[in-house]
């Protein structure tokens, strides 16, 4: 039987990071060796509020129209998805303007936003022509594999 050699500060690194940017997950890959740390989820904790106090019925009023839930943006034909984890950064540098803004025309293969991940900063680039609608991401927080980044019309 093979013992698979674990590297425990590459781990507790690894760790470490996850803490920092609040992420779920992370994995690494070198040759034919994986890692993948995943820290679960803090419990919910549920409290009961006390009923409410009884008042005296209000008058009818016009009803309210029941704003709509919001759409799966990843379903959305124009949605630029992460193509990993690690920090989104919307300008090239703290003091440059960002790269791209809401309702820009952009044109297929102009970068929109940088992912740093293990250190190494990936552009994220616009998968075809069209208005950037939508970005949403801030810049400096942690996004997910999958996550929606920006929408293009």
């Amino acid at each position: 039987m093979s013992r698979l050699l674990v590297d425990a500060d590459a781990i507790r690194a690894l760790a470490e990071i996850l803490t920092e940017t609040g992420l779920t997950e992370i994995e690494i890959a070198e040759k034919d060796s994986r890692v993948r740390v995943v820290r679960a989820a803090p419990a919910a904790t549920h409290a009961v509020a006390p009923p409410p106090p009884v008042a005296a019925p209000a008058p009818v009023a016009a009803p309210v129209p029941v704003a709509a839930p919001p759409a799966d943006l990843s379903k959305h034909p124009g949605a630029v998805t992460s193509p990993m984890v690690g920090v989104a950064y919307l300008t090239p540098d703290p003091s440059a303007p960002p790269f791209v803004t809401e309702g820009q025309q952009v044109v297929a293969g102009q970068t929109l936003m940088l992912i740093e991940a293990m250190k190494t900063f990936n552009q994220i680039k616009a998968p075809r022509a069209g208005t950037l609608t939508k970005i949403l991401v801030p810049s400096g927080e942690p996004v997910e594999y999958g996550e929606v980044l920006a929408i293009i019309e």
